[in-house]
């Protein structure tokens, strides 16, 4: 019998996409704004099963959008928006999008966005699917309060069915002080489930913010939304992530940080080195070259071979991450995914065999 090579059958004819890439087909034109095109998507999951690279524990993570419109230079997410392309290059995609190449554009990520329907009703059904130890990420690829939030509302809908369940265990990073409009609801999560938030503020320097994150809130507004989250009785803190090498890597950088994240009275305060994949290298570099041209030939050299920092780097930067924690009577968050858990290893669950890794970008489906 002949074997089947999965070769077109009409091979003239355009092959329609599979999987996401068909669902970003069928998407429906939702809004647009400055050079940003929003679409509604559906999807069959909202929860995606994750596991941390230590493999310490199974965990989950919930992206409402696909596509950020911050557009932080060293965004690591953007290569996500590939998974929703055609596999043949250059293919026009049926519902008016744009051919696939674009999708393996990094810029495409910031904007289209998609917003995921039927969200909050996926989110109770699997819900119930699930070990209430097991962790739940709330942001991990987007920003779950990306401005599109404040209309689309789809991040408060899945807050409002958390709020209902008792026992759960939630972790929220964002960069928007849009979350204050939902500390009603974290409120009831909090009383009744285990609910971390962590604000991103990589520098206070409102200046280098823009340049960095040319279209997230202002470092002070997020130092606020701490202050405000901690009022509350929410337990809230500062992620300097990530640590950008002669930029926001120095003693005095940090300290300064960590000095605001005390002031407005954070829980915690975490801070991790750049990692540089390939597809926020363009972006990333880019900035480099044009506002700090003499670390050109530093980055070459560190990213050269590898997408991560050094060992010997990392290690010096967590002793200064501690320093400064110790000085300003702020608490630590662990370096693994497990936003709920602390360093000392509270709560944590024993490691599990876990026969296949999911693909990474099962992450972001």
């Amino acid at each position: 019998m002949a074997k089947s090579n999965d070769a077109p059958l009409f091979p003239i004819l355009p092959q329609m996409p599979v999987g996401i890439a068909r669902m970003a087909a069928a998407a429906e034109h939702a809004d647009d704004g400055h050079l940003i095109e929003f679409k509604t998507l559906e999807v069959r999951s909202i929860l995606n099963r994750s596991v941390s690279k230590r493999q310490l524990s199974l965990a989950y993570s919930i992206n409402p959008y696909r596509g950020c419109e911050f557009g932080c230079k060293y965004c690591y997410a953007r290569y996500t928006h590939e998974f929703i392309a055609p596999k043949t290059l250059g293919e026009s995609m049926p519902g008016g999008i744009a051919p696939a190449a674009d999708f393996r554009d990094p810029l495409t990520f910031e904007r289209m966005i998609f917003l995921k329907q039927n969200a909050a009703w996926l989110l109770e059904q699997e819900l119930k699917k699930i070990d209430q130890r097991d962790e739940v990420a709330l942001g991990t690829a987007t920003d779950p309060y990306q401005p599109i939030e404040r209309r689309a509302r789809i991040t408060r809908s899945l807050l409002e069915v958390f709020a209902r369940k008792d026992g759960y265990r939630l972790g929220i990073v964002t960069k928007s002080r849009l979350i204050e409009r939902d500390i009603d609801l974290l409120v009831e999560i909090a009383r009744r489930n285990t609910l971390v938030v962590h604000v991103t503020i990589t520098t206070p320097d409102a200046k280098l913010a823009r340049l960095l994150e040319p279209r997230a809130p202002r470092p002070d507004l997020r130092f606020q939304a701490v202050k405000r989250l901690r009022e509350a009785g929410i337990v809230a803190g500062v992620f300097g992530s990530p640590l950008l090498p002669g930029i926001t890597d120095t003693e005095e950088a940090l300290d300064s940080l960590a000095r605001r994240a005390a002031a407005v009275g954070a829980s915690f305060f975490a801070a991790h080195p750049l990692f540089l994949k390939p597809c926020s290298r363009p972006t990333y570099l880019s900035f480099v070259r044009e506002h700090f041209p003499t670390l050109q030939t530093d980055y070459a050299k560190r990213f050269a071979t590898a997408d991560f920092a050094g060992k010997e780097y990392r290690e010096r930067l967590a002793k200064m991450v501690d320093g400064a924690c110790r000085r300003h009577g702020l608490g630590k968050r662990s370096s693994d995914a497990l936003l709920t858990r602390n360093e000392e290893g509270g709560g944590k669950r024993p490691a599990q065999n876990v026969a296949t890794v999911v693909r990474q970008q099962r992450l972001f489906a």
